[in-house]
């Protein structure tokens, strides 16, 4: 049973009258998990849509980079954006509920919220209210600044910071930006995410993470070496 058939049988729950608040406490034991993540991750990008008032074809192009949809599936997630914009609860009951359910894979949380970067910036512009919001995510996430910072660095447009990629202050001596590189390698890497509960209808942002923490240190190394 694919991923997405399961959250048709969250969005038939919905549709029966039951809470989206409920269906989330029933995803929170670990087979489901990634169908709660899938869940999440459209639910707060929809809010967020609502953050800066409009939502752009861009943004939208960003979930499918993210997910692999197959196109029998697309309503199912257009229905989840839908309910979750149309939805009175504020984001922050989204979230809150979201870090009590991967409090012990906190982890999952700095995904989520890199995938939420993600389509922030998907449109070329990354707007104030955009940025609040995933800081004010990021808090009650419990992901602190520097990390926050470091993922922003990741995706925003233009040049990218090396520095602030890899999530060290400039200047760091060889070792412990090779220390740093390696750990980040890891933490990214495709099959650690899927190991602490990630889809794998999800692992194209796990790519992308990974090319520009491997272009960032490539550069870094390439400035020591003049």
């Amino acid at each position: 049973m694919s991923i997405w058939t399961r959250i048709g049988e969250s969005l038939a729950a919905l549709a029966r009258g039951e809470p989206l608040s409920r269906v989330f406490e029933r995803l929170s034991t670990p087979p489901e998990r990634t169908v709660a993540f899938t869940i999440a991750v459209i639910a707060l990008g929809a809010k967020m849509a609502k953050a800066d008032g409009q939502v752009t074809r861009d943004e939208v192009a960003a979930f499918r980079e993210i997910f692999t949809i197959p196109p029998a599936d697309e309503a199912n997630a257009a229905r989840i954006y839908n309910l979750a914009r149309s939805d009175v609860a504020g984001f922050d009951v989204y979230a809150r509920r979201i870090a009590r359910m991967f409090a012990d894979r906190p982890e999952v949380l700095a995904d989520l919220l890199e995938g939420l970067v993600y389509i922030a910036v998907a449109d070329g512009e990354y707007h104030p209210a955009e940025d609040a919001y995933l800081a004010e995510v990021a808090r009650i996430f419990g992901i602190g600044e520097a990390r926050f910072r470091a993922m922003r660095a990741r995706h925003l447009p233009g040049e990218i910071d090396p520095w602030a990629v890899l999530g060290i202050e400039p200047g760091a001596d060889p070792a412990e930006m090779r220390a740093r590189y390696r750990a980040l390698v890891r933490e990214l890497h495709p099959d650690r995410m899927v190991a602490r509960g990630v889809p794998r209808e999800a692992l194209r942002l796990a790519e992308q993470r990974l090319a520009v923490v491997n272009e960032a240190y490539a550069r870094l190394r390439a400035e020591m070496a003049e």
